[in-house]
């Protein structure tokens, strides 16, 4: 090969992938300008997508594994956004369209793009036992949970579906990363805030940066995943922190003590010094990436304790 055709297949291989990875994206609040605008940002890294996501907004799932209907879309569990939208939220799919498959929205319709009507586990179990198997033939490299329309920080996490989903597949043995962005990230009406597409360039960043340490490697190691919170108006020059999910309290969640029942909350103390590194407060000016473990094993230290508290009962 003479030194021009060198330079041109040099070249070429510049201008692929040198990392594409095949990745399944979910998230628990169905068809979002966050999730159009990070799967836009994927594609244009080169990287081979599938997305599955719930039907309908399902915050506060966690880890369900419950489906809504299981041949055709009906008004069920979520019976108020159902009817309210005809179907699928922002129209991924209309009301009697089957319970899982490939979003009829116009522009969504090549084949990435498919929902579940049911929790956002079962979205994500779709997309890795039948979506990732039909294309690939595998597993996918990587799931990416959100990004989510608000934070997921501090004893909120146990109660996200985003952050269930990372835990579902993680618990697969899948590298798996959980993202969450601001409220004001929500566009319903064009699906294309200017704020979703930077925190989309953001997370390609984190996974060229996870890349370029793994090689060839997976991304995380086995048990753990991520959780990934971004301020609520970062910039693609926005550092990155280490954080820790902590005990600072940001929503400080209760039930109301009066009807309507449900949810209620007051407003968080003030932080601690100790808890300086938690995710929810970090995220205020930085990228927050926290460390998860996968599941609810106890360090061995935790474990040594119970085996010695109860030893005399162990014996038996």
């Amino acid at each position: 090969m003479n030194y021009r055709l060198m330079m041109t297949a040099g070249l070429a291989l510049c201008a692929s992938p040198a990392f594409a990875l095949n990745i399944v994206l979910t998230n628990d609040d169905g068809l979002t300008s966050n999730l159009k605008a990070l799967y836009d940002e994927l594609k244009a890294a080169g990287h081979s997508v599938i997305v599955s996501v719930p039907c309908s907004g399902q915050s506060g799932r966690s880890s369900a594994i419950v489906m809504y209907s299981t041949t055709n879309i009906v008004p069920d569990n979520d019976k108020t956004q159902i009817e309210a939208e005809g179907g699928c939220h922002n129209g991924a799919a209309p009301l009697g369209a089957p319970a899982v498959g490939p979003f009829t929205k116009t522009g969504y319709t090549g084949g990435d793009f498919n929902y579940v009507h049911g929790t956002p586990v079962m979205s994500t179990m779709y997309g890795l036992d039948v979506l990732a198997q039909a294309r690939w033939g595998k597993a996918p490299d990587l799931v990416l949970s959100g990004p989510n329309e608000g934070q997921n920080v501090g004893k909120l996490v146990i109660n996200s579906g985003t952050i269930g989903n990372a835990q579902f597949a993680a618990g697969r043995g899948i590298p798996a990363i959980a993202l969450s962005a601001g409220a004001n990230t929500t566009d319903n009406a064009t699906l294309a805030s200017p704020i979703s597409r930077t925190v989309a360039q953001l997370t390609t960043k984190l996974i060229s940066a996870l890349q370029a340490k793994a090689g060839s490697s997976p991304l995380l190691p086995a048990g753990v995943a991520l959780n990934v919170n971004f301020p609520d108006v970062p910039s693609t020059t926005t550092p990155w922190a280490f954080s820790r999910q902590g005990t600072y309290d940001t929503y400080n969640l209760k039930f109301s003590s009066a009807a309507p029942w449900g949810l209620s909350g007051s407003a968080p103390g003030a932080a601690t010094a100790e808890q300086a590194e938690d995710e929810a407060l970090v995220y205020k000016t930085k990228v927050s990436v926290t460390a998860m473990q996968v599941g609810y094993e106890q360090r061995p230290a935790g474990q040594q304790w119970l085996r010695l508290r109860l030893r005399d009962l162990f014996a038996q």
